[in-house]
């Protein structure tokens, strides 16, 4: 374990495992970690229903958290956060068969929620099947790739099926 000064943004498709590369890589370089989601989202109850206005998430995250030398910041700001990006030393675009990502976002949900609900998760695994569909409006590999293809930062692709640490090593050695 070492400090790193970085600024690194982990993206890719809800289920791809951004959030957990990107604990792993601050808890492994002793920098601060912060999910999109925290941002992007109002605190409510049940959560993620109400998304927070794009300037004040973008407000919110250079106040609390972007000022910082390094940090690690997990979750997807395309379509918004171009901002965001220019604040990035450098990204890792995660990806994942969608087959396994939904069995994984499925999982997840289980953890969180317990017993899933098909009808109140409907809505959710829809738009996380989408991603895969280059004619789907919502975020999209399509609009990532789009989004990666005009930024200047430079950018790891890695397949998140590998296990956390193997994706921790291959991060740091590009890193170095």
């Amino acid at each position: 374990m070492r400090s790193r000064t970085c600024r690194l943004l982990v993206t890719g498709a809800s289920g791809a495992g951004t959030t957990t590369l990107g604990r792993a890589l601050a808890d492994h370089w002793s920098v601060p970690h912060a999910d999109i989601d925290d941002y992007f989202w109002l605190p409510t109850s049940p959560p993620y229903t109400q998304k927070r206005p794009e300037e004040a998430r973008l407000r919110l995250m250079s106040e609390l958290f972007l000022p910082r030398s390094a940090w690690v910041l997990s979750g997807s700001a395309v379509g918004w956060g171009d901002p965001l990006l220019e604040t990035c030393d450098a990204v890792v675009f995660l990806t994942l068969d969608a087959e396994l990502r939904m069995r994984r976002l499925r999982e997840r949900e289980v953890a969180r929620y317990g017993e899933v609900d098909e009808g109140a998760h409907r809505v959710f695994f829809e738009w996380a099947r989408g991603y895969d569909d280059p004619t789907f409006a919502g975020r999209s590999l399509v609009k990532h790739e789009r989004w990666l293809a005009a930024t200047s930062q430079p950018v790891l692709r890695l397949d998140a099926a590998a296990p956390v640490p193997d994706l921790v090593d291959a991060v740091n050695l590009w890193l170095d």
